[in-house]
C-alpha cells in the first residue's frame, strides 16, 4: 500500500497539540482531539487603518503594504493623496488638479493618476500626473479625454482603457513615461470597469454598458481577447493583481461585497468584504494580498480592508466594547494602568472625586480623591497611582494611590493649572504644559516620588495634550496652543525636541497610550469644525498613521497602556454630555488557520 510519505515525501506527525506554524499540506494527527489535521490556504478580508479623508471615486495604486490613494470626492472634489504602510495611512503630496472618477497605476513611489472628472462641471479630462513619492508632476495628456476609466501597469509603461467622454468608449492607450499612444481597442464600449496587470499583459473586467457586465478581456500588448467571465456581473468595482493572478471586489450588482479571484482562465468566489461598497480604490500585487479603501456604502466611507490568501488569518487592529464605568464622566478624567488593571479618577462635570478600578471586564468603586477635580492628569498603575493638577478651581494638589486610598503629598511648584499632560510612574513622573487663564503653558515638572522639580520647557506651549511614555522618554502630542495643533514634542529626560507631527490637529485632551516608539492617540476634537473625533493614530517612533476607529467618538477620556492593548473609557461627546463607555484596543495580529479533516 502506498503511504502518504511515499506520495508527498513527508510523514504524518503524531502530536498532542497543533503546531504553531506548519507548511501548507502538512498533515498531522492530534492525539488530544483524536483527529487528523492539515493547514490549507484560505482567503480573508480584515480591517486595516482608515483613510484620513473619507472619499469615493478615488484612484489607487501600489501594493497592500505600500499603497497610494489619491483624488476622489468627499463629496467635494479632492486633490488629497495618502500613503499606506501596511497598517495605516499618512498624508502625501496633493494632486495638482482635484478630480474624481480617475484611474491609477504604478507604485507608491512611482504612481500614475489618469484622466477623471475635473471642475468646474466635472467634465472628462485628459490629465496625467506622475507621483515621485512626495509630489505630483504633470505627465503627457491622454489622446482621448475620459473619466470612469480603468488603468494598470507602471509609471513608465501604463495602460488606460474604456471610460466615458461624453459617450462610452473602447479606446485603449499606452503610456511610455512621457506620452500616450493608441493601443488596440477593447472588444466593446464600457465604463465603470476595473483593471489589473501590466501594459503588455493587462486585464479588464466588469463595467457597464446599458447593464452590469461580467465580461473579462485580456491584453497582450496590442489586442484584447475574451477571458473567463466574472461570476457576479458588476460595475463601479475595484481590482488588483496581474493578468494571471487578479482580484475583483466590491461594486454594484446591485451593491455587493463579493470578491473573486482570477487565475488567468477563470474566476472563483473568495471571502467577502466586511463593508459592501462601490466606487472604491484598490491596490495589490496579486490575488493573495490586496487592499480595498474608501468608496460608497452608499454613504462615503474611509474604511480600509486587507485581503490575504494564505495559511494564516490576519486580524486587523480594532476597538471593542468593554464594561461601562459606574459613573459616566468626561472633562479629562485620570486614566492609568493597563487594559486588564486600569484606574479611573476624577473628571466631570461637575468636578468629581470618584475612583474606579477595572479588571478587564467590570469597573468597581474604590477610595475617592481627596480633592475633587476635572481636567487633571497623572501617572502610574492601578495599585500605585499619581494624580496632579486640574480644577476648578485650578490646583497644584498632588495625590498618590496605593490600591485603595488616596494620600495628599507635596504640591506642584508651578502655578495652579488644568489640562497638564502627564506620563511615567508613581515615583518618576512628568507633568507638561497646561492652562492657567489666560495663557497656555510650556512648563514641565518632574516628580521623584517625594517632590516636584522644574524641568526644561516645551518648544510649543500646549494645553490638554495627550501625554504618554516615561519620565525619561515621553511624548506630548496635539492639544491647544492656543489654536489646535498637530505638533508633537519628545522628552529624553533632559530636553524637549520636536517630533514628527500627527496627521490631524486635535484638542480637548485626546487619549494617549504607549511609548515613544509605539504609541497611539485617539479621540479629541478635530478642527476646523470642532468635530468630536473617533479617529486613532499610531506612532512607530518615526511617523504617524491611521488605524482602527473608536466605536464612540469622544474627547477627554481616560486611557491606559500599552499601545497594542490600550483602554479608552469615559469622556465627553459634547459640552454637557458625558459617556460611561469603555473600549479595548487590540493591535493587528496573525494566527494559523487550521482545517480539520478526517
Amino acid at each position: 500500500m502506498t503511504t502518504y510519505k511515499q506520495i508527498f515525501g513527508k510523514p504524518i506527525k503524531f502530536l498532542s497539540s497543533d503546531p504553531a506554524n506548519e507548511a501548507e499540506g502538512q498533515v498531522w494527527y492530534n492525539s488530544t482531539s483524536g483527529a487528523f489535521k492539515s493547514v490549507l490556504s484560505v482567503g480573508a478580508w480584515s480591517a486595516g487603518g482608515n483613510l484620513t479623508t473619507a472619499r469615493s471615486n478615488l484612484g489607487g495604486a501600489g501594493t497592500q503594504t505600500a499603497a497610494l490613494a489619491f483624488g476622489g470626492a468627499t463629496p467635494t472634489l479632492s486633490n488629497a493623496t495618502e500613503e499606506y504602510n501596511g497598517s495605516g495611512w499618512s498624508n502625501g503630496g496633493n494632486l495638482g488638479t482635484a478630480r474624481y472618477k480617475l484611474a491609477g497605476a504604478g507604485t507608491q513611489t512611482a504612481g500614475l493618476a489618469i484622466g477623471g472628472g475635473v471642475p468646474p462641471s466635472n467634465t472628462a479630462s485628459s490629465l496625467t500626473e506622475e507621483y515621485g513619492g512626495t509630489s505630483w508632476t504633470a505627465g503627457g495628456a491622454l489622446g482621448t479625454a475620459r473619466k470612469e476609466l480603468a488603468g494598470c501597469g507602471t509609471q513608465t509603461a501604463g495602460l488606460a482603457f474604456g471610460g466615458k467622454t461624453t459617450v462610452l468608449t473602447n479606446a485603449t492607450e499606452e503610456y511610455g513615461g512621457t506620452s500616450w499612444t493608441a493601443g488596440g481597442n477593447l472588444g466593446s464600449n464600457k465604463y465603470l470597469l476595473a483593471g489589473a496587470g501590466t501594459q503588455a499583459a493587462g486585464l479588464a473586467f466588469g463595467g457597464y454598458f446599458g447593464t452590469s457586465l461580467n465580461s473579462t478581456e485580456e491584453y497582450d500588448g496590442s489586442a484584447w481577447t475574451a477571458g473567463g467571465n466574472l461570476g457576479t456581473a458588476r460595475y463601479q468595482l475595484a481590482g488588483a493583481g496581474t493578468q494571471t493572478s487578479a482580484l475583483a471586489f466590491g461594486g454594484v450588482s446591485p451593491f455587493t461585497n463579493a470578491t473573486e479571484s482570477y487565475n488567468g482562465t477563470s474566476w472563483t468566489n473568495s471571502a467577502t468584504l466586511a463593508t459592501a461598497r462601490s466606487i472604491l480604490g484598490g491596490a495589490g500585487a496579486d490575488n493573495t494580498a490586496a487592499l480595498a479603501f474608501g468608496g460608497s456604502t452608499p454613504s462615503i466611507t474611509s474604511a480600509t480592508e486587507e485581503y490575504n490568501f494564505s495559511t494564516t488569518v490576519t486580524t486587523g487592529a480594532a476597538w471593542s466594547s468593554g464594561g461601562n464605568l459606574n459613573t459616566g464622566r468626561g472633562n479629562t478624567l485620570l486614566g492609568q494602568g493597563t487594559q486588564t488593571a486600569a484606574l479611573a479618577a476624577g473628571g466631570g462635570p461637575p468636578a468629581s472625586s470618584a475612583t474606579e478600578e477595572y479588571n478587564g471586564f467590570n469597573w468597581a468603586s474604590s477610595g475617592n480623591l481627596n480633592t475633587a477635580r476635572e481636567n487633571l492628569s497623572g501617572a502610574g498603575t492601578q495599585t500605585a497611582g499619581l494624580a496632579f493638577g486640574g480644577g476648578p478651581p485650578n490646583t497644584t494638589a498632588t495625590e498618590t494611590y496605593n490600591g485603595s486610598t488616596w494620600t495628599t503629598v507635596n504640591s506642584m511648584t508651578r502655578s495652579a493649572m488644568r489640562g497638564i499632560a502627564g506620563s511615567g510612574v508613581q515615583t518618576a513622573a512628568i507633568g507638561t504644559g497646561g492652562f492657567q487663564p489666560p495663557a497656555t503653558n510650556t512648563t514641565s515638572e518632574e516628580w521623584d516620588g517625594t517632590n516636584w522639580t522644574s524641568g526644561n520647557s516645551l518648544p510649543v506651549a500646549r494645553n490638554a495634550a495627550a501625554g504618554f511614555g516615561t519620565q525619561t522618554a515621553s511624548l506630548a502630542a496635539a492639544g491647544a496652543s492656543p489654536a489646535t495643533v498637530s505638533s508633537v514634542d519628545e522628552y529624553d529626560g533632559t530636553n524637549w525636541t520636536a517630533a514628527p507631527s500627527m496627521i490631524n490637529a486635535r484638542r480637548n485632551r485626546p487619549g494617549g497610550s504607549g511609548t515613544t516608539t509605539s504609541g497611539i492617540v485617539f479621540g479629541g476634537v478635530v478642527d476646523p469644525g470642532g468635530t468630536t473625533s473617533n479617529e486613532t493614530e499610531q506612532y512607530n517612533g518615526t511617523s504617524w498613521s491611521s488605524t482602527a476607529t473608536l466605536g464612540t467618538a469622544r474627547y477627554g477620556p481616560g486611557s491606559a497602556s500599552p499601545a497594542t492593548a490600550a483602554l479608552c473609557f469615559g469622556g465627553s461627546t459634547g459640552p454637557t454630555t458625558t459617556v460611561a463607555a469603555t473600549e479595548e484596543f487590540t493591535g493587528a495580529s496573525t494566527q494559523i488557520k487550521n482545517i480539520t479533516t478526517s
